[in-house]
C-alpha cells in the first residue's frame, strides 16, 4: 500500500514535473524517502529556502515546465516568499509543497506553528491543505492544473507529516492534470494594434509571458 509521500510524488512525475528545489525539515522526511526512490523526479538540496524558490522560479522560466519546492512549515515558508513573489510576478509554473505538523499535534502549538495557508495566499494563484493520503491523488493533479494553466501560476500544496506517512489502502486511481490551454489573442486586439502602429501616432509595444521566451 503507498503511503501519502508516495501518492504526492507520483502525482508529481505524472504531472511532468522532473525537478525537486528542497529545503526539508523532520515533517517532510517520509516525502524526502519517497523522493529517494524515484529517480524520475531530481532532487536539488539547497541549504536556504530563498535559493530553492530562486531556483524553481528560473528552472520554470527556463524550460516552461512546473518545478516543486519542498519547505518546512511556515517560516520555511516564509524564507521563500520573495522568490514566489518573483514566480507569481513572472507567471512561473510552480508547485510549492510545504510541510506542516501532523494533524493531530496542531492543537499543542509548537514552535514553528504558524497559518501556513494565510503566507501562501500571498504569493500562490492556488492554495489547498490535504487531510486524508486518499485525497493526495487528486490534490496534487489538481495543483499541477493550477501551475500549468496559461499563463503560469505558484500553487501550494501543504502537506501534514501524518498525510505523508500514512498508507492509502488499496492505491488510489492516478489523478491526471488537466491539459493546459492557453487562451487565443482575439482578432479585435490583433487589428487594433496593428491600427496603432499603422496610424503615425507614438506606439509602445507591452510584451510579457511567452512573448518574450523566445519561438
Amino acid at each position: 500500500m503507498p503511503t501519502g509521500a508516495q501518492i504526492l510524488i507520483n502525482g508529481l512525475v505524472d504531472g511532468g514535473v522532473r525537478a525537486c528545489f528542497a529545503n526539508p525539515g523532520t515533517s517532510e522526511m517520509h516525502f524526502v524517502a519517497a523522493l529517494d526512490e524515484t529517480p524520475e523526479l531530481r532532487p536539488v538540496l539547497c541549504l536556504f529556502e530563498g535559493v530553492a524558490t530562486g531556483a524553481a522560479d528560473g528552472y520554470g522560466r527556463m524550460t516552461r515546465r512546473p518545478a516543486c519546492t519542498l519547505l518546512h512549515l511556515g517560516p520555511g515558508l516564509a524564507g521563500g516568499l520573495p522568490n514566489l513573489h518573483n514566480a507569481r510576478r513572472a507567471a512561473t509554473p510552480v508547485v510549492n509543497v510545504v510541510g506542516d505538523h501532523a494533524l493531530h499535534h496542531k492543537r499543542l502549538d509548537a514552535p514553528l506553528e504558524s497559518d501556513i495557508g494565510a503566507l501562501a495566499r500571498t504569493v500562490s494563484a492556488w492554495t489547498r491543505r490535504t487531510y486524508y493520503a486518499t485525497e493526495l491523488a487528486g490534490d496534487v493533479a489538481a495543483a499541477v492544473t493550477a501551475a500549468t494553466g496559461p499563463p503560469g501560476a505558484v500553487a501550494t500544496l501543504v502537506v501534514p507529516a501524518d498525510v505523508s506517512w500514512s498508507q492509502a489502502g488499496d492505491a488510489p486511481a492516478a489523478a491526471r492534470p488537466a491539459p493546459a490551454r492557453h487562451g487565443l489573442v482575439s482578432v479585435d486586439a490583433v487589428t487594433g494594434a496593428a491600427g496603432a502602429l499603422r496610424s503615425g501616432e507614438d506606439a509602445a509595444l507591452l510584451l510579457g509571458g511567452d512573448a518574450v521566451r523566445g519561438a
